[in-house]
């Protein structure tokens, strides 16, 4: 399983608004792409005042080539749907996770 991990810091103004688009707008067009199993959104919890507030968003797909074709046919357009929304709002990590084991 590969883990497609964005790590966005969303300044509080927008906090909300962000949010309800996620859900309701981004996480469904991403799992709609078809390159996706499921994704799950977090909310980053730390003491250090970080003058915004940061989530993790993990996108889970069964195999390199679909994270491969999401990035190849719809992260062009999906991003620049966000970046039209929000700017300089918001700021976002990208990172790939290779799942090795899990323990129940």
């Amino acid at each position: 399983m590969l883990i497609y991990n964005v790590t966005t810091h969303v300044e509080p103004s927008i906090e909300q608004e962000w949010l309800l688009w996620m859900k309701e707008e981004h996480l469904p067009k991403m799992v709609q792409t078809g390159c996706f199993l499921k994704a799950k959104l977090f909310k980053v919890i730390t003491d250090q005042d970080q003058e915004g507030i940061s989530y993790a968003t993990q996108y889970h797909c069964n195999s390199r080539k679909e994270y491969e074709d999401y990035i190849a046919l719809h992260a062009k357009a999906l991003r620049q749907d966000t970046i039209e929304r929000f700017g300089n709002a918001i700021l976002a990590f990208r990172t790939q996770l290779e799942e090795i084991t899990t323990l129940a």
